[in-house]
């Protein structure tokens, strides 16, 4: 991280940041809202864009040299020309799940730096009394505070019994992710929605999440920060390597995240 900003500090004033963005989503959350399309046929609400206003406004008073690439920005025509630091937002992930009103949606922002997301907040706005806030960064290790409390966390270690497999409740693709799992031994597959899944890794709620479909990398850039700042790690299928943000069009090849090695 360079040293025109303090990482620790910029950190918090993110966390604090995505709690008002997470506020406006549960504002809206609470109405009878509409649903509308866009471009590529994903549901958009009001709480997108109002969650996305909120966040840029902050983002530009924090580091106003600093591109932004958002994702209702990005689906309006707004794509920013990016350097070597840039943010990733998403306002609302887990739309689909906002708009089943299961709680398992999620409000994103991160820092990229050389193609590595080097900071990464993650509010789970309408999971428990107060939300699920999880925050890492490099060299600053992960953080989830919720009712609970604020307290480090960690991957752990796969358990001796097999691996828990979490998977995208919203994209399943049965078969393929079958066919991925065939020879390991697997405990385990539960369901998650949007980021979620790689903030359930870094909390050492499960050890494996391979996406097989397509995401874009607003999507998962955020919480690829928190579960590499846990010990965790997110690499393509195709070949092994390690994720890089940055990439034209912004859209990630299929992709595994997991957390400690066996």
């Amino acid at each position: 991280m360079s040293h025109t900003y303090s990482a620790p500090l910029l950190l918090e004033s993110l966390s604090r940041l995505v709690r008002d963005a997470g506020a406006v989503v549960m504002s809206v959350y609470s109405t009878d809202f509409g649903v509308r399309g866009k471009g590529d046929s994903s549901p958009v609400t009001e709480a997108d864009e109002k969650a996305e206003a909120v966040i840029l406004a902050g983002l530009a008073a924090l580091t106003p040299a600093i591109p932004v690439v958002a994702e209702e920005a990005v689906a309006g025509g707004t794509i920013p020309d990016v350097g070597a630091r840039f943010w990733l937002v998403d306002p609302l992930d887990g739309t689909k799940e906002f708009i089943s009103r299961n709680g398992e949606f999620t409000v994103n922002i991160a820092l990229v730096e050389n193609g590595e997301p080097v900071l990464g907040v993650v509010l789970a706005p309408a999971l428990g009394a107060c939300g699920r806030l999880f925050s890492g960064g490099r060299s600053l290790g992960a953080m989830l505070e919720d009712e609970g409390g604020r307290r480090t966390i960690r991957c752990r270690p796969v358990p001796s019994n097999g691996l828990t497999v979490v998977a995208s409740r919203s994209h399943g693709d049965a078969a393929a992710l079958d066919a991925f799992l065939a020879g390991r031994k697997v405990a385990a597959t539960t369901s998650a929605g949007s980021s979620l899944k790689l903030c359930l890794l870094a909390a050492g709620e499960a050890d494996l999440y391979p996406r097989l479909g397509r995401t874009m990398e607003w999507d998962i850039a955020a919480g690829h920060a928190v579960l590499a700042a846990a010990g965790g790690s997110v690499c393509r299928v195709d070949d092994g390597s390690p994720l890089r943000y940055g990439k034209t069009g912004f859209e990630n090849p299929h992709f595994v995240a997991a957390g400690l090695p066996n």
